[in-house]
């Protein structure tokens, strides 16, 4: 049975290589950090199966910040695989919290890294979360593991650092580490505060009578946007290559702010019309149905549902980000199957059945 070891496993990426791993045989071995309320909503389906608790999936407190957390593991397990997914990955944050961003986010990998190579099994397999972000969306064509990386925000130039320092130790040391350059992947796991989550949650409240508004920043933004069920498997993909390579990971089709809201209203009922131009931008409703059963909902038309704010703009924009990932196709065989209109529906509908059993409960 292979070990592996998943920062971050209580995160969206982390909770889905969890199960992947295990349906695949690995013993999991995940760190999450410290907090004073529980934080493991992403995995207690794992953690609750009493199949695979205590035998395939085993948590512990550590944090990137902190070596000697980490390094104690490695000398009590024998790891085969190490996924680093923990970050302070939040770009807007980053600008408020640049120091703590870029010791998390690049010495982090740093440390893991060092840990590795003095660790009792020097030929671990390290795969780094790198992202799309590197790019900087400067770029009127596709991105590829080739296109040069313009940073735009501490979190982007702490994810350069553990980039470099994962391709450094590479060529310096002969480990097999890598590098997956993801563009943005969603799923009904997202964080809240993520702006597709924001969009289907805020939505999905607004049908049911519980929120009266969406606020956004830029919705002229354009991001290449997957599945992040489908965006895991490619990491597991690219450690069992037989040399270490670095990958895109993308579909190779961008959506900006706008449309992804247009679809998500599309799957609810909603027909949004926009009025209006930069931060006096709103969108109305030009027309709706009631598809959820046993809802009074306080939807009409002309009613507001989306308003511009400049509180969600970054200091500095990143406009456009494109993948191509003909590279993983070629050499892994991995291509994502998973439109926009299936990720917007199934986000949706899982943020709308939530907002649905809240309204009963107010209503009972």
């Amino acid at each position: 049975m292979k070990k592996a070891l998943i920062t971050g496993v209580n995160g969206q990426d982390g909770a889905y290589l969890s199960e992947f791993l295990i349906k695949k045989g690995y013993e999991v071995h995940g760190l999450r950090r410290r907090s004073s309320t529980f934080n493991t909503s992403r995995i207690d389906h794992l953690i609750n199966n009493p199949t695979i608790n205590n035998k395939s999936l085993f948590l512990y407190y550590a944090d990137l910040t902190d070596s000697l957390s980490i390094s104690k593991l490695f000398q009590e397990h024998n790891f085969d695989e190490v996924y680093n997914l923990a970050a302070q990955s939040h770009v807007g944050v980053s600008f408020n919290q640049p120091e703590y961003t870029c010791n998390v986010d690049g010495l982090g990998a740093l440390r893991l890294l060092e840990i590795i190579k003095s660790s009792r099994n020097p030929k671990t397999k390290f795969y780094q979360a790198s992202t799309s972000e590197l790019y900087g969306g400067i770029y009127n064509e596709a991105q590829t593991e080739k296109t040069p990386f313009y940073p735009k925000s501490p979190y982007a130039v702490g994810k350069l650092m553990a980039y470099w320092i994962t391709v450094n130790y590479r060529e310096s040391f002969d480990m097999f580490a890598c590098n997956g350059i993801l563009f943005n992947h969603e799923s009904p796991l997202r964080g809240e505060t993520f702006v597709t989550r924001k969009i289907t949650q805020a939505l999905s409240k607004i049908v049911c009578g519980i929120q009266e508004e969406l606020i956004l920043g830029n919705l002229d933004a354009k991001r290449d946007w997957g599945h992040a069920k489908e965006y895991t498997e490619l990491m597991w993909l690219i450690l069992q290559h037989h040399e270490p390579i670095d990958f895109v990971a993308a579909t190779n089709k961008q959506y900006s702010i706008r449309e992804f809201v247009e679809l998500c209203c599309k799957e609810i009922g909603v027909i949004i019309r926009w009025e209006g131009e930069g931060l006096n931008e709103i969108g109305v409703v030009e027309d709706y149905n009631h598809i959820v059963n046993d809802v009074s909902p306080t939807l009409k038309k002309g009613k507001i549902l989306v308003r511009v704010s400049e509180e969600y703009f970054r200091p500095s924009e990143v406009n456009t980000l494109l993948g191509d990932a003909s590279l993983a196709k070629e050499l892994l065989g991995w291509e994502p199957k998973i439109g926009i209109e299936e990720l917007a529906c199934e986000m949706i509908t899982s943020d709308l059945t939530d907002a649905v059993a809240k309204y009963r409960l107010q209503h009972l």
